[in-house]
């Protein structure tokens, strides 16, 4: 079983930059797909994108497209998201997943290992 630990996050500007990290241990074998997902204040958990472990194809929802990037380091295990002109709406607590599934998926339901969660708060 693998098991995820994740660092970064904090307290930012709107227009600053930001890289969260979750790095793997345990069993990796049987990944399918990582993905990112976030809690806004009073929100229900949302997906943010995700990366297939094998391939590396992303996919991410139209808010953050253009200033998310998610990318991953099979041989340090380590998934990254990098956060680029953040805003005070990606204000959350982010949390990454881990799924056994192909092809990936954007349902919580199907990630089956998950981070302890970072908090991100972007100031206007």
């Amino acid at each position: 079983q693998v098991q995820l630990s994740q660092s970064g996050g904090g307290s930012v500007q709107t227009g600053d930059s930001l890289l969260l990290s979750c790095g793997l241990s345990g069993r990796t074998r049987g990944i399918g797909a990582m993905a990112w997902f976030r809690q806004a204040p009073g929100k229900e958990r949302e997906f943010v994108g995700y990366i297939s472990w094998g391939a590396a194809t992303t996919y991410y929802i139209d808010s953050v497209k253009t200033r998310f990037t998610i990318s991953r380091d099979v041989a340090m295990k380590t998934l990254y998201l990098q956060m680029n002109m953040v805003k005070p709406e990606d204000t959350g607590v982010y949390y990454c997943a881990a799924s056994p599934k192909w092809p990936p998926t954007v349902w919580e339901s199907d990630y089956d290992v998950w981070g302890q969660g970072a908090q991100v708060t972007v100031s206007s």
